[in-house]
């Protein structure tokens, strides 16, 4: 799974599991990805985006966020 990071006109900069960042042509990613989108990389090269793996990263965050300011 790959996570936006950010977009740099028209690269993405993404975060890859180990920590790495690698660039992606905008227009190699599904027209409605956004900073902090999770993709997954078929098979075929073609990237998708995982919904289930985006709402659970925000669970997490807001559980931390929850539990440091209350």
């Amino acid at each position: 799974m790959w996570i936006i990071d950010r977009f740099e006109n028209e690269t993405a900069l993404c975060e890859t599991e180990d920590g790495g960042i690698v660039e992606v042509p905008r227009m190699a990613l599904p027209p409605d990805a956004r900073e902090g989108s999770c993709l997954r990389r078929g098979a075929d090269g073609a990237f998708t985006l995982d919904h289930d793996a985006e709402a659970e990263r925000r669970r997490k965050l807001f559980e931390m966020q929850r539990d440091l300011f209350g």
